[in-house]
């Protein structure tokens, strides 16, 4: 299939707008093409779909599109500096007898394509180096205490085989890359073939010098991302560039509006985060004037308004808005939870000498149950073997390593997690709350081994508060401890919420990492001390939210209530907390609102 006949129809056939493709394979076809065409330009793509045909075929897709020459480096999982940005070459610098260094993952990808998978675990230091690789078209390694640069213009495929909404690539490195696929769901059957041929690919990265992007086109794409909340510059200038290679595809001097219109299609839609507001509508004047008189055939000539050719801009939005799916805001509230594994909820990484993930090495010796790293080890001492062997002639051909060289593995695992209920047993509401509670704590329960995950419930009613759940993972215990909750009284809010920092600090001090979910409507009637009084109980209860601020435990508050409270939220804003209004919520409900505010 040839991009012409795909895309660019003839110039007297040329449509007023462009019609969305209802085939799910054209848009991420014609992302493949594009992306060969200029992969500096364009930064890149984000691909979201798990190992699969669909994956696979726009994967070959690429490789097709690519120009002969053309580097494809595919990015261990595990890559470390030396081997991403260059460093010491070990065999050669053993071999040698002086320090040899070789080029790094990213320069060999120089003025081609990086494949990084599973980038959903991408580390924030990982993505950092990348991006600067990306903003900089260079890397920069040490080498004999001088900074050695290399070029590394590349374009990055970043691969996201998350399974939930929240594990997705990181923003920093995913804002740097134009296109952002979901090929999920797309069946075998509607795979097609590939949008451009390695032949088209290599004439119009000939002509993109001299393909120019109109005044005008730039203007509406950056109205465009405006009107769709796009708050990133990135974004237009990499709709910018879509619509510069789409032309240059096409065979084109200059892009015009179907190119504009992909270029918002693929470009904005997907980083949209909110509808598009509609037009104002026009007051109608008081005093109409007459129609105007008809022809004898009865035809009114004067042309009607929506007959007439619409603004650029609004062309281009609307192409944008047919690309938005119809769940964005379901989407976009999945999105607002932390995303990559370093920076979820399930307790601090801390490093470790002995277990865990790996996390490089440092210079030591192995004591302490420390576990020597041999490469590291012999990579300090690979420099220095020309000296060491004039020093000691006796030991020809061995490679001396002294105290100085050792390097120790460094580990990093997640600590355990503390989740932390301070339930309002009061009222006449109560018992309705407090069962839906004693589900949610069974609930996550269920997953908090898995997650190393604790939980605990601290219950207010009446004068004060009592720690009902102390933090456990252990189901049965639980069970029991919940099976009679009791309920009724006042609010002593204060109380509630000097029991759960208490508790916090508690966690804290045990290497725990420890998380507060309020449930309450924020309306306090009993004092810290155990005495009635709204006023004081209320200014009791916000300096018991700014003491949990202070403290810098994450928090979130759920307005329970029947209808959302300005007193809940005020406790929240007090607290630093995240408010959620969830007056119907189930046991799931309040289940799936604790971890999502908690990053779990």
């Amino acid at each position: 299939m040839s991009p012409r006949d795909d895309l660019r129809p003839q110039p007297p056939e040329r449509p007023e707008r462009p019609e969305p493709e209802a085939d799910p394979w054209t848009d991420p076809a014609l992302a493949a093409a594009l992306l060969a065409v200029d992969p500096e330009g364009l930064g890149g793509a984000v691909v979201r779909a798990r190992p699969g045909p669909a994956r696979e075929a726009w994967l070959d897709a690429l490789r097709q599109a690519l120009t002969a020459g053309t580097p494809l480096r595919r990015m261990p999982a595990s890559i470390g500096d030396d081997r991403l940005l260059g460093g010491l070459d070990l065999a050669g610098t053993l071999s040698a007898g002086r320090p040899v260094w070789s080029a790094g993952l990213l320069a060999e990808a120089d003025g081609g394509l990086v494949i990084l998978p599973m980038a959903e675990r991408a580390t924030p230091g990982l993505a950092s180096r990348l991006g600067a690789a990306l903003d900089s078209g260079e890397v920069r390694a040490e080498r004999d205490g001088a900074s050695i640069v290399a070029p590394a213009r590349f374009a990055l495929v970043a691969l996201d085989e998350g399974a939930d909404p929240d594990e997705r690539a990181p923003e920093a490195l995913a804002d740097r890359l134009a296109f952002r696929l979901d090929l999920t769901g797309i069946p075998r059957a509607d795979l097609g073939e590939p949008a451009a041929n390695a032949e088209d690919v290599a004439e119009a990265r000939a002509r993109l010098p001299e393909t120019l992007v109109p005044e005008a086109l730039a203007e509406a794409l950056t109205k465009a991302a405006a009107a769709l909340g796009v708050d990133s510059l990135r974004a237009p200038l990499l709709a910018m560039r879509v619509a510069r290679a789409a032309a240059a595809l096409l065979g084109a001097d200059e892009a015009g509006e179907i190119e504009g219109a992909l270029a918002a299609r693929l470009v904005l839609g997907p980083r949209a985060t909110r509808m598009p507001e509609p037009p104002p509508e026009e007051a109608e004047p008081e005093d109409e004037p007459p129609p105007p008189p008809e022809d004898e055939g009865g035809r009114d000539e004067t042309p009607d308004a929506d007959d007439a050719p619409k603004p650029l801009e609004d062309r281009v939005l609307e192409a944008a808005e047919a690309s938005l799916p119809r769940d964005l805001l379901t989407k976009l509230a999945a999105q607002a939870t932390p995303s990559s594994a370093a920076e979820s909820g399930a307790g601090d990484e801390r490093r470790t000498p002995t277990r865990g993930r790996p996390a490089g090495v440092r210079a030591g010796a192995p004591r302490g149950g420390a576990r020597l790293d041999l490469i590291g080890t012999l990579r300090a001492a690979a420099p220095w073997q020309t000296l060491r062997r004039r020093t000691a002639p006796d030991a020809p051909g061995r490679v001396q390593v002294r105290p100085d060289d050792f390097r120790v593995k460094r580990f990093k695992r997640r600590g355990e997690s503390g989740l932390i209920f301070v339930v309002d047993a009061s009222g006449s509401a109560a018992l309705a709350r407090l069962a839906e509670v004693k589900g949610a704590v069974e609930l996550m329960l269920a997953e908090a081994y898995v997650r190393r995950e604790q939980v605990a419930l601290v219950s207010f009613r009446g004068a004060g508060a009592d720690l009902l759940l102390p933090p456990t993972r252990s189901l049965v215990q639980a069970k029991r401890r919940l099976a009679a909750l009791p309920g009724g009284g006042g609010t002593p809010l204060a109380a509630g919420l000097t029991a759960g920092l208490a508790l916090a600090e508690r966690l804290k001090r045990r290497g725990v990492s420890p998380y507060l979910v309020v449930l309450t409507d924020g309306r306090a009637n009993v004092g810290l001390d155990g005495r009635g009084g709204r006023a004081r109980a209320v200014e009791d209860a916000r300096s018991a939210a700014r003491a949990v601020r202070a403290a810098g435990v994450p928090s979130v508050l759920i307005d329970a209530s029947a209808r959302p409270d300005p007193a809940a939220a005020a406790l929240a804003a007090e607290m630093g907390a995240r408010p959620l209004a969830l007056p119907r919520a189930d046991a799931r409900g309040l289940a799936d609102a604790a971890r999502a505010a908690t990053g779990g």
